[in-house]
């Protein structure tokens, strides 16, 4: 008997038909023995349609802006999660499990009051923990929690992902599922490449860096805190019959597992190739090389809550003058050029330039650490097929360029070729 928080995102419960599949697959886990507790997040759509109602009120209303409160904001939106809850308990109960649903309050999930953006401090699963032991399903409410003014809080886009493997870290649980609509995490986009590979096994580090790069598998604050609290996970897909051979082998059911890397015996130098489209390069020129100049470009951008990316510097012969590139989410572009201007005399450049349309492409795998060659390798295969790269950035398992958009799909073939991710 294992303990399993299994987590169904809002295609796996988009309807009444896919809801009534998830307990299904909740059932399956149940008739082995298992301590089950599910995460739902809201039914596919519903969480931006309570999103522009909320966004939508002020002007219907008359206002002449679209300001709103935020804790009411978490009020309309929580509620998605609310409904797909209720209603698989329904849907367990009707097929004899007995289950009950739970909203983030009722847990308690704590959180700051950060809302439409609040982290999780604390859990007490104790009440849960108590019931799973007696053979109760808990259907938790994805995406939300408790502030400290007692108001329901969210966790921001996503958050249903990061809810799960907190629950599953604060019950002790034996593994968290991740059920989406793909059976796992690939080499790369398989809608770009489709000789790309499902991995049976990725660390947590590797899939840190590829959520944050593009990958959209999972969200980038659950990864972090299943590498934090080592909370084996797996990705795999709803969609499958619930009943299929294999689907309930406890040790190694169908999907990737994330874990420790300790657990991957042999370490592939590359793992995978992700991209993220809609960069912006802004370049700053002719600053003067001196101390602080740095703290005054991206001060004034974080304050502004502008997420700086790739940053290259170049200092001129005599030393005296810098130019300093860097890039930012294209939605943030315009933001950043306003905040630059606002600080020109205090930061000191000659002009600001900028493009927008850019993609960032990038390797990823933790046997970088131990072999050369591998930034070599890429830039290589890009110059072949003659794409110019704009700036590069390294750390110790990855490396990211920035290219123009039109090139993605043959940079990422290109890269996830020449590192033989597409050989079986």
């Amino acid at each position: 008997m294992a303990r399993i928080v299994m987590k169904f995102g809002g295609t796996s419960v988009a309807d009444l038909d896919r809801i009534k599949n998830v307990a299904r697959h909740v059932k399956r886990e149940v008739d082995a023995g298992h301590e089950v507790a599910v995460v739902v997040s809201a039914m596919s759509g519903k969480t931006n349609e309570l999103v522009g109602w909320v966004q939508n009120i002020p002007k219907v209303s008359g206002a002449d802006h679209s300001i709103y409160d935020a804790r009411e904001y978490d009020a309309v939106v929580a509620s998605g999660e609310q409904v797909t809850s209720g209603l698989l308990a329904i849907a367990l109960q009707a097929m004899g499990v007995n289950a009950r649903s739970w909203q983030g309050w009722q847990i308690p999930i704590r959180t700051d009051n950060a809302h439409g953006a609040a982290r999780i401090l604390e859990i007490d699963g104790g009440e849960m923990v108590r019931r799973m032991k007696e053979g109760q399903v808990a259907v938790v409410a994805g995406f939300q929690g408790l502030g400290p003014d007692n108001r329901i809080s969210t966790l921001g886009r996503g958050g249903s992902d990061t809810s799960a493997v907190a629950i599953a870290a604060a019950v002790k649980a034996d593994r968290c599922d991740i059920y989406t609509d793909v059976d796992g995490v690939y080499t790369t986009d398989p809608r770009i490449e489709p000789k790309a590979r499902r991995l049976k096994k990725i660390a947590f580090e590797e899939m840190l860096e590829m959520a944050s790069l593009g990958a959209k598998v999972l969200q980038v604050r659950s990864v972090e805190l299943a590498m934090v609290f080592k909370v084996r996970t797996f990705v795999r897909s709803s969609f499958e019959d619930p009943d299929a051979p294999g689907m309930g082998d406890l040790l190694n059911p169908p999907g990737t597992l994330i874990c420790d890397e300790d657990e991957i015996v042999e370490q592939e130098v590359v793992t995978g190739i992700a991209y993220a489209k809609d960069e912006a390069q802004i370049s700053l020129r002719r600053l003067a090389d001196r101390p602080g100049v740095s703290a005054a470009i991206f001060g004034p951008l974080a304050e502004s809550h502008i997420n700086v990316d790739m940053i290259v510097q170049n200092i001129s012969e005599d030393g005296s003058k810098t130019d300093m590139t860097f890039t930012v989410p294209s939605g943030d572009a315009e933001k950043a050029l306003r905040v630059l201007g606002e600080n020109k005399e205090k930061i000191g450049y000659d002009v600001v330039q900028s493009e927008s349309g850019l993609v960032k492409v990038s390797v990823i795998g933790v046997g970088m650490r131990s072999h050369a060659g591998v930034a070599a390798t890429a830039f290589r295969a890009l110059a072949e097929k003659g794409i110019n790269i704009k700036a590069i950035t390294t750390s110790e398992i990855k490396i990211s360029i920035l290219i123009d958009g039109p090139y993605a799909e043959l940079a990422v073939r290109t890269l996830h070729s020449c590192y033989g991710l597409d050989k079986s």
